[in-house]
């Protein structure tokens, strides 16, 4: 029998599989360079594509503690990297020195979604799935 730990835990696996093939997508089939915030987040998404495969086929939840680290940091790279690329004060600090700029923008679909909103958006799901994830023991217990 499913519970609901268990689709938490194989969604979240979903969204990291779909946020790491979408950045392979565009950089190696659209050709768009990621810039070095891109790759800061690419080195925190694509090991939660793995961790929670891995906790998803075996019904870990402790995966969590190593998840929830990961994830936040990544979101925080992401909201700052969009930041950078759509408030003008933020644009004037980047620390984005050889290479492709960090404001740039490869899209920009209905003005606001950006490829790190994409990755911010995916952090977000994750973290948000992990935290509704319960230990077994903290599942039937009610305090009055």
């Amino acid at each position: 029998m499913i519970n609901r730990n268990q689709i938490y835990l194989y969604i979240a696996w979903i969204v990291s599989i779909i946020a790491t093939l979408g950045s392979l997508y565009f950089s190696e089939i659209r050709g768009f360079i990621p810039c070095e915030l891109c790759w800061y987040q690419r080195i925190l998404m694509y090991p939660l594509a793995l961790i929670l495969g891995i906790g998803t086929f075996q019904n870990d939840f402790s995966v969590k503690k190593f998840v929830l680290p990961l994830a936040f940091i990544g979101w925080c790279i992401s909201f700052y990297h969009y930041l950078v690329q759509k408030v003008p004060g933020f644009a004037e600090i980047t620390p984005c020195v050889n290479g492709v700029p960090c404001s740039a923008q490869y899209i920009n679909w209905f003005g606001f979604i950006t490829i790190p909103f994409l990755a911010l958006t995916a952090f977000t799901m994750i973290i948000i799935l992990m935290f509704l994830l319960k230990k077994p023991s903290e599942r039937y217990t009610f305090n009055f």
